[in-house]
């Protein structure tokens, strides 16, 4: 992978990690740190980022530990995918780029991820877009059953905890991705290009142990690293979110989302939630791009 429409993949080492990223715009303007989610990729931001750059910004779209051309640095390196490892790998980028603050947007993992830097490094969060609102979250507190029709619709982090799930997902990942895709986006008319194009994300070295521990850290089933305890007992207490915010949900998300009344709570800084109609699912970015452009030009509004 050598490139994407809309810029070249550079890498650079960031903490534990080689990132590859896109960067666009020059470096003296306001940085805006795109997060991507699962099972997607830095083209859910084809159209945002080269927008965003037309705007005035300073864009960086980076793949995530386990998708495209990030790597780890160390063979020896636990293949962790907690919420907090997640979120420190965006600091540390931001620390490798040069960046003090900026503007973190993201949808599904990236959401969640931008929730943690903004939660706990505030000073690096000039304000922040979330789709899907508030998402950190506690394992202990995921150990609770849910309804059955709420837990229906998790019926792949359940798949995950077996050794079966993880087997299957290795020999067919990108058959699970597009299932995901249409379930997640039911009304989204994506084509195979558009598929492929991501799904080649897919095929990274350590995909599938980041994927797998992911949805197992979350249920409690496995085990973090110690390094990141103290960031998750802060995590687990919930903690409000003070940065400049704006959260978007789409009319059509098949995915499990929480209402946008049940974090409004969560937030105590300049605030607003815009629900996206015409169909809109949960890859929001990609189906929506000029309405998830509008929320990052607003936020920053917020934030002057």
């Amino acid at each position: 992978m050598d490139g994407t429409t809309f810029g070249p993949v550079q890498q650079i080492e960031a903490g534990p990690l080689d990132v590859g990223y896109v960067e666009l715009g020059p470096a003296n303007r306001q940085p805006v740190v795109l997060l991507h989610g699962w099972p997607y990729d830095i083209y859910s931001y084809n159209d945002v980022a080269p927008a965003l750059e037309a705007a005035g910004y300073r864009v960086v779209v980076p793949f995530l530990r386990g998708y495209g051309t990030t790597r780890f640095l160390s063979a020896e390196t636990m293949r962790n995918g907690q919420q907090s490892a997640l979120a420190v790998d965006v600091i540390d980028l931001m620390d490798a780029l040069r960046i003090d603050s900026a503007i973190v947007a993201g949808f599904d993992w990236g959401a969640r991820s931008a929730n943690v830097v903004a939660a706990l490094w505030p000073e690096r969060c000039k304000a922040m877009v979330s789709v899907s609102g508030y998402l950190i979250g506690n394992p202990d507190v995921n150990k609770a059953p849910l309804p059955p029709a709420a837990e229906l619709s998790w019926w792949y982090q359940f798949y995950f905890t077996t050794e079966r799930g993880r087997a299957g997902y290795d020999e067919y990942r990108h058959e699970f991705a597009k299932l995901i895709w249409h379930t997640a986006s039911p009304k989204w008319n994506f084509d195979d290009e558009t598929f492929a194009r991501s799904a080649e994300s897919f095929d990274n070295a350590d995909h599938v142990d980041i994927v797998i521990h992911n949805y197992r850290w979350r249920l409690g089933l496995a085990p973090g690293e110690a390094r990141y305890d103290e960031l998750e007992e802060r995590l687990a207490t919930g903690p409000v979110i003070t940065v400049p915010t704006i959260t978007l949900e789409g009319d059509a998300n098949g995915a499990p989302h929480p209402d946008p009344r049940a974090y409004a709570t969560r937030f105590s800084g300049k605030y607003t939630h815009r629900t996206i109609a015409a169909g809109v699912g949960h890859n929001l970015p990609q189906e929506a791009p000029e309405r998830f452009v509008e929320a990052v030009i607003e936020v920053d509004g917020f934030a002057s």
